[in-house]
């Protein structure tokens, strides 16, 4: 004979002291629940909603330079240090934290054309319009004259620099791609691939001795520091202002073009873009990898900045202000948390990387919800009403404008393509893929 008892266990819904939240006891059979999908569809439809509502990404303003801001650079050991050129040759030191200057270099005559730290954090390197490149101390008296550490005179303009990440040795761009010691006055190699001037100049941070630079001649060129030569180089329609590595994949690096666009590029499969990344109405002056390796922004002449992942040929962020002009240049900070971008009314800003995040200490019971709330919203992003309300951002009238404009060209375009083809013999005009219309040749 079976006897059937009750048992409870005070442990299942006796709270632990009077401030605890009741206990309540869930059955999660899905028979008892019938309506769980309309339940959470409309939870994430909520969720999407407030997300619009508290995004609220801009900081700060970081004001005090006379000139426009022309290049920033972050401090590899300190979060909260960030270095600031300007195109009157002044530098300066900020601290993010109590968002002042708490220091002010006039580094250069003319230009700052490039800045970066040294892997240590203990100095850093200014080039500029005056033919010289400046090694600084980081942490020098913040008032009076101060003289830089080291300071050698080239032959040429240097229009770019970068340090190398593990080694005391930094590289210039100007007329050629200089490799410096920091002990010499003189190069240890030069190398060129071409005759016009060279912009920019990265190292690569996984695979530290490779560089990647573009050149106004509209190439790509990669090279190798250990055979000191180039190693290949990949022609594209329009110039590249500068390129940034992919700090989680050695391979892979993003060229900002001039054609508003921006290119993710396989250094092993040159002559395929593996991204065309699309958004901007002006051209894109500036780009810089999240430290996940997931999202990069961007700044553009359009004045604004986007946020793309780069996998998407979309961005998911655009950031504007009334005031903000052309937007010179742009730095993700190594928490992943920020942004900042310096353009040319003479101001730094200070945006959050995710636009609705709240900031500060959050309590088990919100990272709970917001965790659940982002799971809501992947599940239903593909839904209408949820993608319409997740992808809609408000635009200046100027931005909106080009993009209309640019549509009607782009449909003009698919247009005639589509009648020539008609009209011409089969197989005489090959369809070109997005992805391989913007690539002139690869050279290797």
């Amino acid at each position: 004979m079976k006897v059937k008892m009750l048992s409870r266990n005070p442990d299942n819904y006796v709270r632990e002291t009077k401030l605890d939240i009741q206990r309540v006891p869930r059955n999660y059979d899905p028979t008892l629940h019938p309506f769980e999908v309309p339940r959470e569809y409309v939870r994430a439809l909520n969720a999407t909603k407030l997300e619009r509502v508290f995004a609220k990404p801009f900081l700060a303003s970081l004001d005090g330079h006379r000139d426009g801001v022309n290049c920033l650079a972050k401090h590899p050991k300190s979060l909260a240090t960030v270095l600031s050129g300007a195109c009157d040759g002044e530098v300066k030191i900020w601290n993010l934290t109590k968002r002042k200057c708490i220091r002010t270099i006039q580094a250069h005559e003319g230009f700052v054309r490039g800045m970066c730290t040294r892997f240590c954090g203990t100095s850093f390197f200014t080039v500029g319009d005056d033919k010289t490149v400046k090694q600084w101390k980081m942490d020098g008296p913040g008032h009076g004259e101060e003289e830089p550490l080291c300071t050698v005179l080239g032959k040429t303009v240097y229009t770019g620099i970068d340090h190398h990440w593990k080694d005391p040795v930094f590289a210039t761009c100007g007329q050629q791609v200089d490799i410096w010691d920091e002990q010499r006055t003189s190069p240890v190699c030069s190398m060129n691939w071409g005759f016009d001037s060279i912009s920019s100049v990265k190292f690569n941070p996984v695979e530290t001795f490779l560089l990647g630079s573009c050149a106004s001649d509209r190439n790509i060129v990669l090279y190798d520091m250990r055979q000191a030569t180039p190693l290949k180089k990949v022609i594209l329609e329009m110039r590249t202002n500068t390129i940034c590595w992919n700090p989680m994949e050695a391979f892979n690096f993003t060229a900002a073009n001039e054609d508003y666009n921006l290119y993710t590029f396989d250094m092993r499969a040159l002559d395929t873009p593996v991204m065309v990344h699309m958004d901007h109405v002006s051209a894109v002056l500036d780009v810089d990898y999240s430290p996940t390796g997931k999202e990069f922004v961007s700044a553009s002449f359009d004045k604004s900045i986007r946020i793309f992942p780069v996998d998407k040929s979309r961005s998911r962020e655009v950031y504007h202000t009334k005031r903000m002009q052309h937007v010179m240049c742009v730095k993700w900070t190594s928490d992943s948390k920020y942004i900042m971008c310096g353009s040319d009314e003479m101001n730094i800003r200070l945006w959050k990387a995710n636009a609705s995040e709240k900031l500060g200490v959050l309590t088990s019971r919100e990272k709970a919800a917001n965790d659940y709330n982002q799971k809501l919203k992947e599940k239903f992003q593909y839904h209408p009403h949820v993608k319409r309300i997740a992808r809609h951002r408000h635009l200046p009238k100027s931005i909106y404008s080009q993009i209309q404009e640019q549509r009607v060209m782009k449909e003009a375009r698919r247009r005639k393509e589509m009648n020539r083809r008609k009209h011409s013999k089969p197989g005489s005009v090959p369809i070109v893929s997005e992805r391989k219309k913007h690539v002139v040749a690869v050279v290797k």
